[in-house]
């Protein structure tokens, strides 16, 4: 229901319900099953809530400036805290005719869930006869920005697969993480020319969650790929997707 109000004519409810979902959504993310991480280390980042304490030394500036103007760039601050093993993400959510909906509604929960396990390194777009990039690999943005940008778009329009995971492996180029991972939430129904299996070929790890019971193409597209392959019937079994295809 919520994916539908986002739709809605009123720009108040609309901004509302896109709103609304995206707290839902994240707060979801956050209960799926955890998979291994590996041992991790201490070090210094930007702030991110929950991310750690903050290092007085190396905030100085920004406490300061809290000191003398009463307020201060958050940007400024850094924590220390635990830094998980390299791994970088890049989901690539189908907006195209047939995506819309349900299955996009599915997809910014999967922008949900990685923004709530990989804050640090990932990158989402959205693709039909483009690609439109919501969230830089080596840019940072709110985890409500990022899901509030996916529910903003509406799911019209052809499918050029290709390009979507050529943009993924130059998105995750950007990143120095040892793991890179493609997350494709699509029902692989290409439908603009190009050559899709070579450009998944080129991508160190590609995972394919497809809609329940219209997941014919893309099984058959992430096994022509040697892709990990899952399926999810709404957005509140995206965690536990992931959890099964990300280990």
């Amino acid at each position: 229901m919520l994916a539908d109000l986002t739709a809605a004519t009123d720009p108040a409810l609309r901004n509302l319900a896109r709103r609304l979902a995206g707290r839902i959504m994240i707060e979801l993310a956050r209960t799926g099953a955890k998979t291994p991480r590996g041992v991790g280390k201490m070090a210094l980042r930007r702030f991110q809530p929950d991310a750690g304490d903050i290092d007085i030394d190396a905030s100085l500036d920004a406490l300061n400036e809290l000191r003398t103007l009463g307020s201060f760039d958050a940007d400024e601050l850094r924590v220390r805290g635990w830094i998980k093993p390299g791994t970088a993400i890049s989901v690539v959510v189908d907006r195209s005719g047939s995506m819309g909906g349900k299955p996009l509604a599915t997809s910014a929960m999967a922008a949900a869930a990685v923004a709530a396990r990989e804050p640090n390194d990932y990158s989402v777009l959205v693709f039909g006869n483009d690609v439109v990039v919501a969230k830089s690999q080596n840019t940072h943005k709110s985890s409500d920005d990022v899901v509030n940008t996916v529910l903003s778009l509406r799911g019209f329009g052809t499918t050029d697969l290709a390009q979507a995971l050529q943009t993924a492996h130059q998105q995750l180029q950007r990143s120095r993480a040892s793991r890179r991972i493609t997350v494709l939430l699509s029902d692989c129904r290409a439908t603009v020319e190009g050559d899709a299996v070579a450009a998944a070929m080129s991508l160190d790890e590609l995972v394919v969650i497809a809609p329940f019971n219209d997941d014919a193409e893309a099984k058959t597209f992430a096994e022509a790929v040697g892709a990990r392959f899952t399926t999810v019937s709404g957005p509140s079994d995206v965690p536990d997707a992931l959890a099964r295809v990300l280990d």
